[in-house]
């Protein structure tokens, strides 16, 4: 019967291609649009309606988003919040449960793609990892996302995990800038993206339902860049203790 399942996956697949593209081609303009006004008010408004888009559309497909530990959101606070990583779907995934703004890390050659280049400009810091001083930049402006208390998403595993661990080994990243500013960390899990879109298969997908729990946030108050080791390792055995009970 996998050649059924094939057929099947395949055929879902171009059904979340086309109201995938419908739902772009519905929220492009006012996307366009909220790229006028000032760096606060453009980022509040693009995440919003990343958010209905995303709200409206996952259960559309077959792959509702539940979120557990919003709670750990304290009022007024930006966190850097750190998420494993496992498919593209982790995305729509993240605009769905993340309260208030945010913005994540992107490869700067996105902005090139076609229709999604305004949306990673808005909703992205840029950064070529290739390039050192595009690297450091990337850093200036992800502190400044923070000093106006916007939330960082960032994957410290840096790509997706195609493994069958539930987490790859963490990136530095996340973590020094998490203590150069002083921000709390907010561990992050994702389950069921990877059933969406299974590693290895062309132009497969298969629904779904995704689930994402903030756990509770990690302080990073006296620590120092000779923590980072440390740091990185708490937050590592953190998010796979929980992974492993669930």
């Amino acid at each position: 019967m996998n050649w059924l399942k094939n057929l099947v996956g395949r055929v879902y697949a171009l059904y979340v291609l086309i109201i995938f593209t419908i739902f772009m081609l519905i929220f492009l303009l006012p996307m366009w649009l909220v790229s006028f006004y000032s760096l606060k008010i453009r980022l509040r408004k693009f995440v919003k309606l990343g958010r209905l888009w995303c709200r409206l559309m996952m259960p559309l497909i077959g792959c509702p988003v539940r979120t557990k530990g919003r709670e750990n959101f304290g009022p007024g606070n930006a966190y850097i919040i750190v998420c494993n990583h496992n498919s593209f779907m982790d995305i729509p995934a993240t605009y769905a449960a993340i309260p208030g703004s945010h913005k994540s890390l992107a490869k700067k050659e996105m902005v090139k793609a076609p229709i999604f280049g305004i949306m990673y400009k808005i909703g992205s810091v840029l950064v070529d990892r290739k390039d050192p001083a595009s690297r450091k930049q990337s850093f200036v402006e992800m502190k400044e996302v923070l000093e106006n208390g916007i939330h960082m998403l960032l994957y410290p595993e840096g790509t997706r995990n195609k493994t069958g661990q539930p987490l790859k080994e963490f990136y530095d990243g996340a973590f020094s800038l998490a203590i150069d500013t002083q921000k709390p960390i907010l561990p992050t899990l994702i389950w069921g993206t990877k059933d969406i879109l299974p590693a290895g298969k062309t132009f497969f997908a298969w629904p779904h339902a995704i689930k994402m729990e903030f756990l509770p946030p990690v302080s990073t108050i006296g620590y120092t860049m000779d923590d980072v080791d440390a740091l990185k390792a708490k937050v590592f055995q953190i998010m796979w203790d929980h992974y492993q009970q669930q």
